[in-house]
């Protein structure tokens, strides 16, 4: 770590030497941008830098300029110890990544190749889980981990001063009527606070979704990671938390730490059974009220259908919205489990490629 903070001091000494106005406040403000980001990725270095140092309009192709010479060039400092992000197998080759380079005064925005990485993405993201290769996986989850979650907001009983509004700040109004002796020569107005829903992940493990467990965690430590009040949950055929393991900033010691939690990994599924231990245990104690619940399964269950029915019957009662995602949508005919599950579910996506949960993420927002 200390040659990665020699390598941006010298990269923000370059930019200053290049006419560039770059003071040690903004090197340490971009030191401490990449705390969070993969300071061994180009992509990352180079939009953490230009938030950071740039800061204005004029100087952007100065920067590119630099930062080319800095990290591309044939002399680089940089190239023993940042690595460039191949494309994986079967990518298109002659790809490269785009970095706009917008000119002062003109209209149209040039599109310069920096031949930092395949961008393949828009393939990437309709090609399903189980027919990608760890390569392929192992940049699905770069990508995801850039995936925003917004959760819908709901109205509180408590309330909070504004500008307009129904409800009269009778206490402000008075208060501030006795500036002017008693006359009340503005109103005031108070208004409901909003707070977001709840979120509840409920991830099937078992084998039947092995080769959609792995991506679906990674969403789910996304998800833990953009949104405040997340909850996740893994059942095969019982029911395990997993919420604590995924605050761990490292996706990999995450998962690690989430799997050694659960027992009954590519297992057998009782859907039922689980959704009741979770009824039973978590949602009676307010985990879910009020809160958007997704499962993620593809509704083949070994367990009683009729407990199955009545676990659903009673989470749906307790929450606000039920998500399913089931990957194997459209494939094959319903399982018994959608069947039954169908009556109480608020929206059915599909969750076996990374376009379906950016639409899940796009939806989520729109359920208040």
């Amino acid at each position: 770590m200390p040659d990665f903070v020699r390598l941006l001091v010298d990269f923000g000494r370059a930019l200053r030497t290049s006419g560039l106005a770059v003071g040690t406040g903004d090197v340490l403000t971009f030191s401490g941008s990449l705390a969070t980001l993969d300071p061994t990725d180009l992509v990352d270095l180079y939009w953490a830098g230009r938030a950071t140092l740039v800061r204005r309009r004029d100087d952007l192709p100065v920067y590119d300029e630099v930062f080319r010479q800095f990290f591309l060039g044939a002399a680089a400092p940089a190239s023993d110890l940042v690595a460039l992000k191949a494309t994986p197998a079967g990518a298109v080759a002659e790809s490269a990544f785009v970095v706009p380079a917008t000119e002062p005064g003109s209209e149209e925005t040039s599109q310069e190749r920096l031949g930092l990485m395949a961008s393949t993405v828009d393939v990437m993201r309709h090609r399903s889980f189980a027919g990608c290769t760890d390569e392929e996986l192992a940049l699905l989850r770069r990508i995801m981990a850039r995936l925003r979650l917004t959760p819908p907001r709901r109205r509180t009983r408590r309330t909070r001063a504004a500008s307009s509004g129904r409800t009269p700040d009778l206490r402000r109004t008075v208060r501030r009527s006795l500036r002017t002796h008693g006359e009340l020569v503005s109103l005031y107005w108070r208004e409901r606070r909003r707070r977001p829903r709840p979120l509840i992940l409920i991830l099937d493990v078992s084998g039947s979704m092995a080769d959609y467990s792995r991506a679906l965690l990674q969403f789910a430590h996304t998800a833990r990671r953009a949104a405040r009040r997340v909850e996740v949950f893994c059942f095969g055929t019982r029911l395990t938390c997993i919420t604590r393991p995924l605050r761990s900033r490292s996706p990999d010691e995450a998962l690690r730490q989430a799997a050694s939690l659960v027992v009954d990994w590519d297992g057998g599924t009782r859907i039922g059974a689980s959704l009741d231990t979770f009824v039973r245990g978590w949602a009676r104690r307010g985990v879910c009220r009020g809160g958007i619940v997704v499962i993620c399964s593809d509704g083949l269950d070994r367990g009683d259908p009729d407990l199955l029915a009545n676990s659903l019957a009673r989470l749906s009662r307790l929450c606000h919205t039920i998500v399913w995602l089931n990957p194997h949508r459209g494939q094959a005919g319903p399982s018994v489990g959608m069947m039954v599950a169908e009556p109480y579910i608020d929206e059915l996506l599909s969750g076996h490629d990374l376009a379906s949960l950016e639409e899940f993420a796009a939806l989520l927002p729109t359920l208040s």
